[in-house]
C-alpha cells in the first residue's frame, strides 16, 4: 500500500483541523477534521481485499527498426468466482506509463487492450511489469499488484545493405597472406638451402638438381581474414547525437554484412564486447550503446565506460591482436592528425580504416600505406565509401 502525498497531507491536516478546533472550540474547523478522517477511511477501505486476475502482456515483435511499427497486445482475464470490480491496469513504457481502466468482469470473462509503442529512437525500451491499481478517486491511497514481468524491446539502429561493396575490405579469398614464415602452407614465398631437421616432402627436387645443393621451399603463412569493428564512445569525438547513431548505424552494418559472409568477427563498444553469434544478437547489443563518459581519477561510479579515439588503436592491438581488418568508428571532432595518432597502436600489417561520421559534411577517402581515413556524412553512404576504399 502507498499513500501519497496528497494522502499524508490529509492526514497532517485532519490532525491539526481536530486539535486546533477542540482548543479553540471551533465547530467548523473540527468538523473538517472529522470529514477529512472519513474520508481517508473510505480511501483505505478501497485498498482491501485483493483481485484475482490471470494477465498476459505479447509484443507482436521484440526487435523492430527505427521507425518501425511497434504493437502489443494486453489481455486480463478475472479468475475469480464472482464478478470483479472495476479497476485500472498501469503499463510502464520506457520512461512513460499507460494506463487502462478494466471494466467489471464476470467470472472468466477477459478484457483486450491494444498498445502502439513509439520507436522513433534507437534502445532499449523496458515495457511492463503489469500492475493493477486499487484505492480511491482522489488518489490519497493506492494499493498495487504486480502481474508480469518486464520485457524488453529492441529498437536496432539502422542497417544498409552492403553486398558487393564491402568486397576487397571484408574479402577472404582462401585466407590472407602475412609476412609470418613458415615450412608448410599454401602461399609459396622462395627456395632457401636445406638445414637438418626439415621436413623431406619440402624438397624441390628440379632446383636441387640443377644446383647440385638440396633445396627446400618456404611458404608465407596464411590465415582468414578477421575483422574488428570498433566504436569510439567518447562524446567528446561527437560534435551532436545525430553524429554518434550514424556510428552506431556503421558499426551494425559492418558487422551484419561479415556475419552474413561467414567471417571471423569482433566488435568492440563500451566496456565490453559485443555478442556476434548472429545478427539479431549483435543488433540488439548495438541497441544497448550509449555514449558514456570516464572521471578524470577513473570510471565513475555507475557510469559506462567510454573508448575515446585516441584508444581505439591500443584496443584493437589488447582484445583483438590476430584482426587483419581494423574498422574504427568514431565522430567527426576530431582533426586527421588525432585519428592518425588513435590508429597507430593497430598490429602491425592491419589493414586499417577509420571512418569518421561527419554529419553534413562529404565524402573523402584519404589512403596512406595500410591506413585509410574515411568522412561519412551519413551511414546510406557507407557502402560508396567502401568501394572508394579498395579502389
Amino acid at each position: 500500500m502507498h499513500v501519497s502525498a496528497a494522502g499524508w497531507g490529509a492526514a497532517v491536516l485532519a490532525v491539526l483541523c481536530l486539535v486546533v478546533g477542540r482548543w479553540l472550540g471551533w465547530v467548523e474547523l473540527a468538523t473538517l477534521g472529522v470529514t477529512l478522517v472519513a474520508v481517508l477511511a473510505v480511501a483505505l477501505l478501497l485498498t482491501v481485499g485483493r483481485t484475482r486476475y490471470a494477465v498476459r502482456l505479447d509484443l507482436a515483435d521484440r526487435r523492430v527498426r527505427i521507425g518501425e511499427r511497434a504493437v502489443g497486445g494486453l489481455t486480463v482475464r478475472n479468475t475469480a468466482r464472482g464478478r470483479s470490480l472495476p479497476a485500472l491496469v498501469e503499463l510502464p513504457v520506457g520512461e512513460g506509463r499507460a494506463d487502462f481502466p478494466v471494466p467489471s468482469l464476470a467470472s472468466g470473462a477477459e478484457h483486450d487492450e491494444l498498445f502502439a509503442i513509439p520507436t522513433a529512437h534507437r534502445g532499449v525500451v523496458v515495457v511492463g511489469p503489469v500492475q493493477s491499481v486499487r484505492g480511491d478517486p482522489l488518489g490519497l491511497v493506492r494499493r498495487t499488484l504486480r502481474w508480469t514481468r518486464p520485457v524488453e524491446l529492441f529498437v536496432h539502429p539502422r542497417v544498409v545493405p552492403l553486398v558487393g561493396a564491402s568486397a576487397g575490405v571484408l574479402r577472404d579469398l582462401e585466407g590472407q597472406s602475412t609476412r609470418d614464415l613458415s615450412d608448410s602452407d599454401l602461399s609459396f614465398h622462395a627456395l632457401r638451402d636445406y638445414v637438418q631437421g626439415d621436413d623431406r616432402r619440402a624438397i624441390h627436387w628440379r632446383t636441387t638438381a640443377r644446383r647440385g645443393t638440396l633445396m627446400v621451399k618456404q611458404f608465407e603463412d596464411t590465415r582468414r581474414t578477421q575483422t574488428a569493428v570498433v566504436l569510439s564512445t567518447d562524446p567528446a569525438d561527437y560534435v551532436d547525437v545525430e553524429e554518434f547513431e550514424t556510428a552506431v548505424s556503421v558499426v551494425a552494418s559492418l558487422g551484419v554484412q561479415t556475419l552474413r559472409e561467414q567471417r571471423d568477427l569482433t566488435v568492440l563498444a563500451g566496456p565490453g564486447r559485443l555478442r556476434v553469434n548472429t545478427p539479431p544478437l549483435l543488433l540488439d547489443d548495438c541497441s544497448r550503446i550509449v555514449m558514456g563518459s570516464v572521471s578524470p581519477g577513473g570510471r565513475g561510479k555507475g557510469a559506462p565506460a567510454a573508448t575515446g579515439t585516441a584508444l581505439l588503436g591500443r584496443r584493437v592491438a589488447r582484445e583483438a591482436p590476430d584482426a587483419t581488418v581494423a574498422l574504427l568508428v568514431t565522430g567527426s571532432a576530431r582533426a586527421d592528425a588525432e585519428l592518425r595518432l588513435g590508429a597507430r597502436h593497430v598490429p602491425t600489417g592491419t589493414r586499417t580504416v577509420v571512418v569518421s561520421c561527419a554529419s553534413g559534411g562529404e565524402v573523402a577517402v584519404r589512403t596512406q600505406g595500410t591506413l585509410t581515413l574515411a568522412a561519412l556524412p551519413s551511414v546510406d553512404e557507407l557502402p560508396r565509401v567502401l568501394r572508394r576504399v579498395v579502389v
